[in-house]
């Protein structure tokens, strides 16, 4: 079993300790994530694993020949070869091996009576050769290469004409061929659409040695580890189970850590407060002096920034007609010849949330520009709705954001009054925190301007929202702030992305993209994957359903029927309750049967979800109240208010229960 052993690794960048005896094993078969708050050090620890950089302290152990590969967030690029050349070079170590095979073969012709030794270590080599998969390596490369989006008109490109992404889709198309024991990935599927991010998790789930990877796709790590290693002021603690699970733990530790944090600002505050009240007069500089000594010695405790909830609600979206907006025979080719999107329909009602999916070089965002008025080279007709007013973003508005203000007052300039407190907060929830909101604008990474561009669109009085790709340069805490944010907006959403845990919580409708041809999905993301999975195994006949609709599509599904329009999300709730039954073999009986018990489901959820939420508040106020020192320094009082603490407890946790219970049956 091949392994990679580090033991009290420390590293400080001046003062500051980045990583304080930190130890850890990864070996064959581990399958784990590494998490922590932006400038954690996570990166810095595995380039450490990686034996890419020397720590202060501590002892890195590997085993012999242990093959580690390790895989950079960003910045490789690959020239002067095709594509299949330069991923051959994945199996540089393969042809050593046969070279020293080829060796050990002359040795032994030349003298065939020392041939023992020779020939145990022949025989090992030649071992490891077939275990590596080397023989099978044109296979392999093909299989890679394809699955993570590459086409076989691809092989024979340059790699100089690939783009950034696709240069590091071709660093991770590498680092997977070469088979490694242990492999090491930074941000992986940075540069991945969703087709390709599928069959990434169904690598690693397959894959026989150990891997740590760094993510900020929820979805993509609950799918694929089994641990998660958060680092934290310099400490690393490992946490069974899957990020979701991790999550639910960490979040439990927090409410401590939190009530503890709370008595120590407290503390704090009682300490300063008398400080500055008597530390000038003479007759108080002992008892002063005796508070400033204590204060000096409070250890602060610290908040894990990755962990830290941020809420933020946008300007309230003007009103506007049920109609947002209409295309009527929509095409769009860039070569006169290929046919982009062939004569699209396509209807959005007012508070749609609307999914445009499909592969790369579909038209999604071709699409999302047309709509937004910024491509106007097209064929068909747009009908915008009364009232409607736009906002887009896509990654080029980073562009847009220059000049020597900094990102505070650029967002302070354009924030609706009733805003301008929670300023600090919405900044926080794009990562600008600290003395990061004093940067001026002309300083600002491409990835720091892309999360200023989006915030001021946000902040922007509008009611139909087209965002293309606003997960990018955000991580998990601040997907989930923007994702509740869009959730609660007013207006309507269009919008494309590759992060299926955001899709799958924002979109109530799907639009699949194919090139020349569209279809309408009036369901969720799940319920888009069950269609499609069900019409692959020819129990569904795919069609055109909707507002959306083109020629070949309709041609190739045999027409369109209103009827199966409206039996869509039915059969889709039937199909989850009794999965034995296909869509074609329910009756109306019991599609109108399923729906009225998902309502009655969806009201009693609901209504859990808000006693849930009034025991929150209920068991917050008596913990308020259990810091008054009138209560906790009286201890009757206090074991009372602990009795309706613990009670309270008791029934939120039976609220909990019949809340997953009723949630799991709605599906």
């Amino acid at each position: 079993m091949a392994f990679v052993q580090f033991s009290k690794v420390s590293l400080s960048f001046g003062d500051k300790k980045i990583l304080d005896n930190v130890s850890v094993n990864l070996k064959t078969g581990t399958k784990a994530a590494l998490t922590g708050a932006n400038g954690a050090g996570k990166s810095t620890l595995i380039k450490i694993m990686a034996g890419l950089q020397e720590p202060d302290g501590g002892e890195r152990v590997a085993q012999k020949d242990a093959r580690i590969v390790y895989l950079p967030q960003s910045g490789l690029t690959h020239s002067g070869s095709t594509l299949l050349q330069e991923a051959d070079r994945a199996f540089d170590y393969g042809y050593k091996i046969q070279e020293e095979i080829d060796s050990i073969g002359d040795a032994l012709k030349e003298n065939p009576s020392n041939s023992a030794e020779l020939l145990e270590r022949h025989a090992a080599l030649l071992a490891r050769l077939e275990e590596s998969g080397w023989y099978r390596r044109d296979a392999l490369a093909e299989s890679v290469l394809l699955g993570l989006g590459f086409s076989r008109a691809d092989f024979a490109k340059m790699t100089d004409e690939f783009s950034g992404g696709w240069q590091m889709r071709i660093a991770l198309a590498k680092a997977l061929m070469q088979g490694p024991d242990i492999l090491l990935l930074d941000e992986p599927t940075n540069y991945l659409d969703i087709e390709a991010r599928d069959w990434l998790e169904s690598f690693l789930q397959n894959f026989k040695g150990g891997f740590l990877l760094v993510s900020h796709d929820r979805y993509f790590l609950d799918v694929t580890i089994n641990e998660v290693y958060e680092l934290f002021n310099g400490q690393l603690n490992r946490y069974p189970g899957n990020y979701s699970h991790y999550e639910k733990v960490r979040e439990a530790e927090l409410k401590t850590l939190m009530a503890e944090y709370q008595k120590q600002q407290e503390e704090i505050a009682h300490l300063q407060s008398f400080i500055d009240r008597f530390g000038y007069k003479a007759t108080k500089a002992v008892q002063a002096q005796s508070r400033q000594k204590m204060l000096d010695k409070i250890v602060p405790i610290e908040i894990p920034e990755s962990l830290k909830k941020i809420h933020f609600k946008f300007p309230p979206a003007p009103h506007s007609g049920q109609l947002v907006f209409r295309a009527k025979g929509l095409t769009k080719s860039y070569d006169g010849a290929t046919k982009v999107l062939d004569n699209l329909d396509l209807q959005i009602e007012n508070g749609e949330r609307l999914v445009v999916v499909g592969h790369n070089g579909a038209g999604k965002s071709t699409l999302l520009r047309i709509i937004a008025g910024v491509d106007k080279d097209f064929s068909g007709e747009l009908i915008p709705g009364s009232g409607v007013q736009i906002g887009y973003f896509s990654q080029d508005n980073a562009e847009t954001i220059k000049g020597s203000q900094s990102v505070l007052q650029s967002i302070e300039d354009i924030c609706p009054l009733e805003l301008v407190p929670k300023v600090r907060d919405m900044l926080g929830a794009f990562l600008f925190r600290g003395d990061d909101v004093f940067k001026s604008l002309d300083v600002l990474s491409g990835g720091e301007k892309s999360r200023v561009a989006l915030l001021r669109l946000l902040l922007k009085p509008i009611n139909f929202l087209i965002l293309d790709e606003p997960t990018n340069h955000l991580d998990m805490q601040s997907k989930d702030a923007l994702l509740e944010a869009l959730k609660d907006f007013g207006g309507t959403v269009v919008f494309v992305s590759h992060d299926r845990g955001f899709i799958q919580d924002l979109a109530t409708r799907v639009l699949e993209l194919k090139p020349g041809s569209a279809r309408n999905f009036l369901g969720g993301y799940e319920y888009y994957l069950e269609r499609v999975a069900s019409e692959a195994g020819g129990t569904v006949a795919g069609q055109n359903s909707g507002g959306a609709k083109s020629s070949q599509a309709q041609n190739a599904a045999g027409g369109n029927s209103r009827q199966a329009q409206n039996a869509a999300p039915a059969a889709a709730s039937v199909n989850q309750s009794q999965g034995q039954k296909s869509a074609a073999a329910i009756s109306w009986e019991e599609q109108k049967k399923a729906a009225n018990e998902k309502k009655r489901l969806e009201r009693f959820v609901e209504s859990l979800g808000a006693q849930i939420e009034e025991k929150e508040k209920a068991i917050k106020a008596l913990e308020e109240k259990m810091s008054d020192p009138a209560v906790y320094s009286n201890g009757a009082k206090a074991t009372e208010v602990q009795k309706q603490i613990a009670a309270a407890s008791a029934e939120l946790d039976a609220l909990n229960v019949q809340w997953e219970e009723a949630a799991e049956k709605l599906g």
